[in-house]
């Protein structure tokens, strides 16, 4: 095989490209600083789209679910948001 083959070629095969719509909790989450107030989390993502089993969700309506109010840590908001989300596959988007 030649040098330019080898670059062309992935050396995994990936599969299909299935659409999900929303992006990942951890995506979101990871583009503010932390600690941080529930409110403010609201203001700055609250109209981000997550991906969860049950289908998309804006943060928002996942942030009104949550009985804390403020977070120390992303972790800790995580956790407190897949509670109400929930963990496992995610549906994928319909064309």
């Amino acid at each position: 095989m030649s040098d330019e083959e080898e670059e062309s070629e992935p050396a995994v095969s990936l599969g299909e490209k299935t659409p999900v719509e929303g992006a990942p909790l951890a995506r979101v989450t990871s583009r503010l600083t932390w600690p941080k107030e529930a409110s403010e989390v609201d203001r700055l993502e609250g109209e981000s789209v997550v991906r969860t089993p049950e289908g998309p969700l804006e943060l928002s309506d996942v942030i009104a679910e949550i009985d804390e109010t403020y977070f120390q840590r992303r972790q800790e908001f995580e956790s407190h948001a897949r509670d109400v989300i929930g963990t496992g596959p995610v549906q994928t988007a319909d064309e």
